[in-house]
């Protein structure tokens, strides 16, 4: 057996921000070198952030990745790191003069590929790209990417390490299936794999499965961070070729995992040169083989390995949306968020992942009691600016919805949307006026069945809670305030005190825009809204499969009513950060514009 000592930067790269990132692969170079390592590994896309989505279709951006690439080598050794192979994602196109790709005719030779490249002494070693392009869900890269057909397997002191980028994992055949055929000892794989709830899990499943399969050991680098809606969760991991968890790294933060590993010393009759395999998928993939150092190094002492332990559902939830919120306000610029604060349980769980996100001092809240606030609405949301610290004022809005109805003639639900209009006005011209980020405080309870004020609730420029159900707003609250003071997490500010009054907790659900009004006046039970909102949305279940679960047939004609009016409003709606398997975004994308409707009973 031979020894290798390796490294996987799970670090936090900006979309479109080449130098920032050149920037943290050095940087985290750096540490993996002083770290001993003979090996650092980025996440896909790298270089470029990800996803890049159309900037990938623009060839100054290609162009300025494959200089950036470049760059990059000659400066890791400028820096006296060019001896640690550094592996990395970035943007490349195919080469002009290549043939066209068979399995998509028409498609021009020099297509962007999502690639991944061996630096090492100053150049560019290997440059291989990815075979399996997704096309469900949030992702969109066959529309963009051209496949890859190459597996690049390189010695690196006597040990051969292959490298795939992610989607290559969660399909059969491609490089994956030809790496037990090469040989590898070490299959390395480059990751930005957003997060959903319970994907942890199912991630390491997978690569014990393909350890077991390429009949070697596996390290899963994934990015950490926030992309508009997409929240990458770190959780990087290394399983032996028996699939046994060997590392694993903090989810929701930068993090170093370093690793000992025992591999197989490569078969030396394996030379360098490229063979033509059947990847099993219809498809032959090339191995490149390459060699960086045939000799093994002497044996060495054995760090102990790391590995972290998951958090638990409900603080991986929350994670998400701080991080996913930090970085939607730091990435774009903003240095403050500006809220408008009810009382009730959306605006307060949206002040507390704000405050934990970019802490207290960058949070306003602004209270606007109308005629219909209760005067515990006020009196619980300056109870909670008080317990977190953030900033507040008082804009009371009777005088400005009392001059509107002076002018318009307003009945029912068109006088009850204009105050929330008006409360929207607020907020923006105060935004304007500051330069604050205006959070939204919808939850998908309400976005689902289109409960909801457009230009008014849902004005605003992103949605911390966008993709949770309202009972799930209620679980997080509480969770919250069991951790007050943070509870050693990295993602939580200490607060003296629960930063959530029990008393907003508690309290029916309200818009407030008429006398005594109650979300149960026009919405079932919650506790019964929210699971036939998961069926028929998060698991597309049809009006008769909604019934067979469980649901009841009036509900669910009901429901599934309202849900597809409210499209239109949805997307007009800002993007937050996606929780569950199908968010309102990216995930689910339905026609405004259309007639069909579930069959009904009968």
């Amino acid at each position: 057996m031979a020894q290798l000592r390796i490294a996987l930067a799970q670090v936090n790269p900006t979309v479109g921000d080449l130098g920032g990132n050149a920037d943290l692969i050095v940087e985290w170079a750096r540490r993996a070198a002083a770290a001993g390592a003979h090996l650092v590994a980025f996440p896909e896309m790298m270089l470029t952030g990800y996803p890049v989505e159309d900037l990938a279709l623009r060839g100054s951006f290609v162009e300025a990745s494959q200089r950036a690439l470049a760059g990059v080598a000659r400066r890791l050794a400028a820096e006296g790191l060019g001896d640690l192979a550094v592996v990395t994602g970035y943007l490349d196109r195919q080469v002009v003069g290549l043939a066209r790709d068979p399995s998509r005719p028409g498609r021009p030779a020099g297509s962007p590929l999502n690639a991944a490249a061996w630096l090492h002494g100053g150049e560019v070693l290997v440059r291989s790209a990815k075979h399996h392009l997704p096309n469900y869900g949030v992702f969109d890269e066959y529309r963009i990417f051209v496949r890859g057909d190459r597996l690049p397997v390189v010695r690196l002191h006597g040990v051969d390490v292959a490298t795939v980028i992610c989607e290559d994992l969660w399909q059969d055949g491609g490089p994956v299936g030809v790496t037990a055929t090469a040989g590898a000892g070490l299959l390395l794989a480059l990751n930005a794999s957003p997060y959903e709830r319970d994907k942890d899990d199912v991630r390491l499943d997978l690569c014990a499965e393909r350890a077991r399969e390429a009949g070697c050991a596996l390290a899963y680098v994934n990015m950490v961070g926030g992309q508009d809606e997409l929240v990458f969760d770190g959780d990087s991991v290394i399983v032996g070729a028996d699939g046994t968890l060997l590392a694993r790294g903090p989810q929701f933060t930068e993090h170093l995992l370093v690793a000992d590993l025992a591999l197989p010393a490569a078969d030396p009759s394996a030379r360098p040169g490229r063979t033509p395999v059947d990847a099993g998928d219809g498809t032959t993939i090339t191995v490149d083989r390459r060699t960086l150092s045939d000799t093994t190094l002497p044996a060495y002492p054995v760090e102990p390995q790391s590995v972290a332990e998951p958090l638990d559902d409900l603080a991986e939830v929350y994670a998400a949306l701080v991080l996913g919120t930090r970085d939607y306000v730091r990435k774009n610029g903003f240095r403050s968020v500006l809220l408008g604060l009810s009382g009730g349980i959306d605006s307060a769980l949206v002040a507390t992942i704000a405050a934990d996100a970019i802490g207290p001092e960058n949070v306003h809240a602004v209270l606007l009691p109308s005629r219909y606030s209760s005067e515990g609405s006020v009196t619980d949301a300056e109870d909670l600016v008080k317990r977190q610290g953030i900033n507040s004022r008082i804009v009371p809005i009777g005088g400005m919805v009392e001059a509107f109805e002076a002018e318009l003639d307003l009945h029912g639900l068109a006088a009850e949307n204009l105050q929330a209009r008006i409360r929207a006005n607020v907020w923006m011209g105060l935004s304007n006026e500051h330069g604050h980020l205006v959070l939204t405080g919808g939850n998908k309870s309400e976005l689902a069945t289109g409960y909801s004020t457009l230009y008014g609730d849902s004005a605003g420029g992103f949605g911390p809670i966008k993709d949770l159900t309202k009972t799930m707003v209620w679980a997080l609250a509480r969770w919250r305030d069991t951790v007050p003071d943070g509870g050693g997490l990295p993602f939580l500010h200490p607060f003296a005190q629960e930063p959530i009054p029990e008393a907003i907790i508690v309290k029916e659900p309200s818009a407030e825009l008429r006398p005594d009004q109650r979300d149960r006046d026009s919405l079932p039970d919650y506790a019964v809204l929210d699971p036939l909102i998961v069926d028929y949305v998060e698991r597309d279940l049809g009006r008769d499969a909604l019934v067979a679960a469980g649901h009841d047939p009036a509900l669910v004609e009901r429901v599934i009513r309202l849900v597809d009016l409210a499209e239109y409003k949805r997307r007009q709606y800002p993007p937050g950060p996606k929780t569950t398997p199908k968010n309102f975004g990216r995930d689910r994308r339905l026609p405004i514009t259309n007639r069909w409707r579930e069959p009904s009973a009968g």
